[in-house]
């Protein structure tokens, strides 16, 4: 889910980055195609390369890059272990068939995530950031997460609508950046796809009333995960105002479900926080 906050992060830092990889912009482009030419296993060496040929030695900016990497590495080992604990639990939590297998791919990607953080962290000469420990409960918010099926998906709908909105967030800061932005929205177009299937699952099971998509702030869960919706309810983008536009028919609800609004670095580490044990 985090790999945004390193395209967004890395622009961030070091504008000049794709620049000084190449002035025509020709390693981020072949990095770009790459899955057809080379084996996912060696994608993070050929980022560690990436990172070592654009610095020429470490200094400050690198250590920014590489700190980002290891922060999103925690976020990833965060949704990796939840999935992967859901999946441990057998159909005592997650029911067989269809459930139990798109839960299990979820966490699949998000251990893929994980392993490909790793290595390219250390491909770049760095250490990878320690796996913290999790308390999923939430200090007793959740207290049956991996017992009741229906806290389980509410708290991974959580997990993938912040995800989603995290993406959002800090899209605008890659104008400019090119690859970097289209590698970002792929990956954002993936974590969407995910909070959709969540939420389905949640509807069929009558988990609550939930769309595929965010209506005004609705969580379909309550309070307690207000945060990662508060903001959503908002009609006007660009300045412009949704609702009725040019004489047509477009009540709030649907105006607000047309569009995704972001959520700052500072406010995904305030949900996810009370998520990991200091």
């Amino acid at each position: 889910m985090q790999l945004q906050h390193i395209f967004n992060e890395i622009n961030r830092v070091d504008p000049e980055l794709p620049e000084r990889m190449s002035s025509r912009r020709h390693a981020m482009k072949s990095f770009a195609g790459i899955g057809a030419k080379i084996g996912l296993a060696a994608m993070p060496f050929l980022i560690g390369s990436i990172f070592k040929k654009a610095y020429a030695q470490s200094g400050p900016s690198q250590g920014a890059v590489l700190e980002v990497l290891n922060y999103a590495l925690t976020l990833e080992y965060l949704e990796a272990e939840f999935y992967a604990m859901g999946i441990s639990k057998g159909t005592a939590l997650v029911p067989a068939g269809a459930p139990a297998n798109a839960i299990k791919t979820i966490g699949d990607h998000e251990a893929a995530h994980v392993s490909f953080l790793k290595t390219a962290i250390t491909a770049a000469g760095a250490t990878p950031v320690a796996k913290p420990n999790f308390d999923f409960t939430a200090d007793g918010t959740f207290a049956d997460v991996f017992t009741n099926y229906a806290t389980f998906l509410a708290v991974a709908q959580t997990f993938e609508d912040t995800g989603v909105r995290a993406y959002k967030g800090r899209a605008a800061e890659l104008t400019g950046g090119g690859d970097l932005l289209t590698a970002a929205l792929n990956i954002h177009s993936v974590e969407a796809r995910h909070a959709a299937h969540i939420r389905s699952m949640r509807k069929a099971n009558n988990f609550g009333n939930v769309k595929p998509w965010i209506t005004g702030k609705e969580s379909g869960i309550g309070a307690v995960v207000q945060a990662s919706y508060d903001g959503e309810e908002l009609t006007t983008q660009a300045g412009v105002n949704i609702v009725n536009i040019n004489g047509t028919s477009i009540s709030a609800a649907a105006a607000s479900e047309a569009f995704d609004e972001g959520l700052t670095k500072e406010q995904v580490l305030s949900i996810v926080g009370p998520f990991i044990v200091q």
